[in-house]
């Protein structure tokens, strides 16, 4: 809304110091940032409040886990502060004609709309449970396909291939939009299928190239494997931050790297310097989605100020299937969801680590009689905390002496932190 307020200012030929510096987008992104982490400090504090007066707690089941039992009653759906944080941050500061934005604005909604009815049935129903899979998976897919058919449907998401810069005074790496690009340019606006690959000399994939058809059959193929596609990437993105959420600050700080990364890739993508220099796909408008990340990951920083151990609010589903989502939508607008196994390693392993402990258990219980674990305990980063032993055979055994919470959470930050580096490093790896 500030951002428009300028435009219109501009509009009228009104002038004062300071005026154009909301057009330049890493101004705009420092602002929504600060402004996240701000407004998360403050109404942090209230909602916590507010929770514990309602006593809205954590339902904490016995899993054996030394610090377990200790957080039952500790405020859950924290996650309010985090999406109120992003929505102002980028109500304020984003474009929101911008395709992209009302996007992410959308997704941001809708995952925490899924989360809180999760939360909302364990708290004031006392189900346990909460919402059933099937209904987070109907609510993942149903968002999933929404945003594929939009990719697909919308005449403002769009690739710009050949781009070739033309020497000129005017062009900034910082202000040039699509509008006044085309003076500098030339180049071929398309509705593409392709997204961006490590590796290999233009960094790019198209998902074309999977379908087994061609002419007009194969027009329509290649759509229908690219929507499937991002309804994949989106659902396993939100379930594996859901199953991150374990320990205090965990989810948080290792979706905070991953929303610099994205936010990083997002500008260089949406930028005719930095993407021909980089040779990597020219996407109009996805410098939006970097001030979008930069409130996304503001509004994580002033939410691990409450979440950091030990822990006064969790997050809840309310938090972590819209961090989730944000994550998942992020990367698929920017055509880098390919680039999502390495950046968002974390999740994909604490995901991958329950795959297999059920798969294996039910498959050994099935031949041997007897299920047999991979891991003490999963998510992964249980596996690493003081418990009781478990019962049956353990392929990995826990590590002596267990790990401090607040250990394994710095440890798992820094791999982050690792992976997000290399996935930058990419870039300039074909």
């Amino acid at each position: 809304m500030i951002y428009h307020l300028f435009q219109y200012f501009e509009s009228i030929g009104m002038d004062f110091p300071g005026m154009r510096l909301m057009n330049y987008l890493s101004f705009r992104a420092m602002l929504a940032a600060i402004t996240a982490v701000l407004f998360a400090l403050f109404i942090g504090k209230k909602i916590i409040r507010l929770l514990q007066k309602k006593q809205i707690g954590e339902t904490v089941r016995d899993l054996g886990l030394a610090d377990q039992i200790q957080k039952k009653g500790t405020p859950t759906m924290g996650g309010i502060i985090i999406i109120l944080s992003i929505m102002v941050a980028a109500l304020l500061f984003c474009d929101l004609t911008n395709i992209y934005v009302k996007l992410l604005l959308f997704s941001t909604l809708w995952c925490g709309a899924i989360g809180f009815t999760d939360d909302y049935i364990k708290v004031f129903r006392h189900n346990k449970e909460g919402l059933s899979e099937k209904g987070k998976l109907a609510g993942q897919v149903a968002l999933g396909f929404i945003i594929g058919l939009t990719v697909w449907m919308s005449n403002d998401i769009v690739v710009r291939e050949k781009v070739r810069v033309e020497p000129s005074e005017q062009l900034t790496v910082d202000t040039v939009t699509p509008v006044n690009a085309g003076t500098y340019v030339n180049e071929d606006v398309v509705k593409s299928t392709k997204t961006t690959i490590p590796f290999v000399k233009n960094h790019e994939f198209d998902y074309k190239w999977l379908s087994p058809f061609k002419g007009a059959w194969g027009w329509y193929a290649k759509w229908a494997i690219y929507v499937l596609m991002i309804v994949l990437v989106i659902t396993a993105c939100s379930n594996g931050t859901n199953l991150t959420d374990g320990l205090d600050g965990l989810a948080a700080g290792t979706s905070a790297v991953v929303g610099i990364v994205i936010g990083i890739l997002a500008y260089l993508s949406g930028n005719l310097l930095n993407s021909n220099y980089l040779n990597i796909m020219y996407i109009p408008g996805t410098g939006e989605v970097a001030i979008f990340m930069t409130a996304f990951t503001g509004a994580l920083i002033g939410f691990l100020w409450y979440n950091s151990y030990p822990a006064q609010v969790f997050m809840g589903d309310t938090g972590s299937l819209t961090i989730g989502g944000i994550i998942g939508v992020s990367a698929v607008l920017i055509r880098k969801e390919l680039l999502l196994p390495l950046l968002c390693g974390i999740f994909f392993v604490e995901s991958l680590s329950v795959l297999l402990q059920r798969s294996w258990f039910k498959f050994t219980r099935k031949r041997r009689g007897e299920g047999v674990r991979i891991w003490s305990m999963t998510p992964l980063h249980h596996h690493y905390q003081d418990k009781k032993p478990v019962e049956g055979r353990v392929l990995i055994p826990k590590p002596v002496p267990p790990h401090h919470e607040a250990k394994i959470t710095a440890r798992f930050w820094i791999v982050g932190i690792m992976l997000g580096v290399a996935t930058l490093a990419l870039l300039k790896l074909r």
